[in-house]
């Protein structure tokens, strides 16, 4: 067996991966880093007449297979610089890939797009098939702005800054360095003063990079602010709303889950802390009281050895599905698998579709705690969503909409959740019904925090650096954590959003987490009642990638698009009843 934590790095050759299609229109020895063979080919591309119905269908699949190469050059370039963020050939590589040729991309795009927007208005439009693609296109034309290409281009070269700073970060703990993935599996451990000295060792670390880090985030918000203006929007969030594609909900609709998350979920959560502080005869929880078993148990271990991680998170999707039995099992033989924390990788954890081989690849830290579970299973939903909207014909729609995207993820937490018996005893997977429902409500309410600081960043230009470290602590105060003691902590946790690395490297994608994990709760509701029929109408639903609105998407799912305050309350009915049930 391929050892995970190689693939991608010294495993699979991510850029000979076997296409799905033949190539008809690049040569096969093209150089996608060479900008000026890229600018040939769009421009061979945009030389062409486009005279019927026959010739725009014949320029969107050699579009499509252009696009597909680009995009998956550029993930394989991503990935490898990702996989060792201290390998500088890597990083060199990806970099001047965004110098050289992603601003000509974007130049390039633009062009097609309005070809193609001429060619329907001249010839037609396709029919209810191209209806979502045409009206993305549409918004895509109405926000570019030649000018906002080399801003993006630094935009892009920072948010690699953000990667190698965090990246490359290690503590020394108990006398052996470690990666602070590593580090956070000791939150988990029955010993207080343990988890204690973990903590405050991770807090040291990311302080010592704070100021680094904040300097990096206020050249991007002046960066994204001129971005905004220079195509006429009045701050930043209005810009990446149409960019977004967000037709089917506004800010204020964000707004109203914010508050119905405050109204709904702070007295649950407040509920949840304060049987935790008691089981563990607390008067207050510290922040580092909040994962660790309340009955004083051993942490879940889903592994004893790094190399039985994979196989067993196999052996669940086999019992889940067939099909998704298969398909995890060709991932991990194709080495499209990097899993196991190390030094010099990126932290976190992501799926990255390569687009001409329409195949995932799956990134994460894993470090021997219950979370690994929880992130394979995230990530693995995204990987079957990307293989099972493979065989549409328009690279944007093999990438559905950020929303439902999760929706994907976060109900397969819940479906392949449901198979871990051959992983956990009974006593075990009670205990983690109940961590399961506590974290559920915790996410919830850190997205409607982190949602909101968003918006608080980008409506208030010119706030200091003190105001934004206040605007944290009042948000995380407001959405539940005001019951923690964390004196002695202040300095610390007003820079604890810098952990974020959605603020720095995808602004405004928070939400879609709020509105998916109710999408899943409700597709896992069905699953109570039919297990059968809710995961085939999700995987029905996957098929459909980005080629339906969004309201159709979550329907297709058998669930409703809506994260008002009934949904947001039916949630958490659910949450307390399984919170309840996992309590004994």
């Amino acid at each position: 067996m391929q050892q995970d934590s190689d693939s991608g790095v010294k495993g699979a050759d991510l850029s000979r991966l076997p296409r799905e299609h033949k190539r008809r229109f690049i040569p096969e020895q093209a150089d996608l880093s060479d900008p000026r063979q890229v600018k040939g080919l769009y421009e061979d591309l945009l030389a062409r007449p486009l005279a019927n119905a026959g010739d725009i269908d014949a320029f969107l699949q050699h579009r499509d297979e252009l696009e597909a190469a680009v995009l998956q050059h550029r993930s394989v370039l991503y990935i490898r610089m990702a996989c060792q963020t201290d390998d500088a050939e890597r990083a060199s590589a990806y970099r001047r890939f965004l110098e050289q040729v992603q601003p000509l991309l974007q130049a390039c795009e633009h062009q097609l797009n309005t070809v193609y927007l001429d060619a329907r208005k001249r010839i037609g439009d396709g029919g209810p098939f191209y209806s979502v693609y045409d009206r993305d296109i549409k918004a895509d034309v109405a926000i570019f702005s030649e000018k906002n290409i080399p801003l993006q281009t630094q935009e892009a070269m920072l948010s690699q800054d953000y990667q190698t700073v965090t990246g490359g970060l290690t503590a020394t703990f108990e006398g052996q360095e470690v990666t602070l993935s590593k580090l956070g599996t000791y939150l988990y451990e029955p010993d207080r003063q343990r988890r204690q000295n973990a903590w405050l060792v991770m807090a040291d670390c990311y302080q010592n990079v704070a100021d680094k880090l904040e300097a990096l985030f206020d050249q991007m918000l002046d960066l994204r602010g001129h971005i905004a203006r220079n195509v006429g929007f009045a701050d930043y969030r209005d810009y990446k709303f149409c960019q977004y594609h967000r037709f089917d909900y506004t800010p204020q609709d964000c707004k109203a889950f914010h508050a119905a998350a405050s109204e709904v979920l702070v007295p649950l959560q407040h509920e949840m802390w304060k049987r935790r502080a008691d089981e563990m005869g607390l008067t207050s929880l510290r922040p580092w009281d909040l994962v660790a078993d309340s009955e004083g148990q051993e942490p879940l271990r889903p592994f004893d050895r790094p190399e039985e991680f994979a196989p067993a998170i196999r052996t669940v999707f086999e019992r889940l599905d067939p099909e998704l039995g298969r398909q995890f099992a060709q991932l991990q033989e194709e080495g499209l698998l990097d899993l196991l924390s190390r030094k010099g990788k990126a932290p976190g954890g992501f799926q990255c579709t390569l687009d001409e081989a329409r195949k995932p690849f799956i990134f994460m830290n894993a470090a021997g705690s219950d979370d690994d579970v929880r992130v394979l299973l995230h990530e693995s939903g995204h990987a079957f969503h990307t293989l099972a909207c493979a065989p549409l014909p328009l690279t944007a729609y093999r990438h559905p909409p950020m929303e439902f995207c999760e929706v994907a993820s976060m109900s397969m937490e819940r479906l392949g959740g449901a198979r871990l018996d051959g992983i956990y005893t009974a006593d075990q997977l009670r205990r983690r019904q109940r961590h399961v429902a506590e974290m559920t409500v915790r996410l919830l309410l850190s997205v409607a925090a982190n949602d909101a600081f968003q918006h608080w960043l980008y409506e208030t230009p010119g706030h200091t650096l003190q105001q934004r470290r206040e605007k944290w602590i009042e948000l995380q105060n407001r959405f539940g954590q005001d019951v923690l003691d964390w004196l002695g902590l202040e300095a610390f946790r007003g820079t604890m959003w810098q952990r974020i690395l959605h603020f720095f490297q995808v602004p405004f994608y928070y939400i879609e987490y709020g509105i998916a994990q109710l999408g899943a709760l409700g597709i896992w509701r069905r699953a109570l009642t039919d297990f059968d029929a809710a995961l085939r109408d999700y995987k029905a639903s996957l098929a459909l990638g980005g080629s339906r609105p969004l309201p159709a998407l979550f329907a297709a799912a058998g669930v409703p698009f809506d994260f008002s305050r009934r949904t947001i309350q039916q949630a958490a009915d659910l949450l307390r009843a399984e919170w309840r049930q996992g309590t004994g």
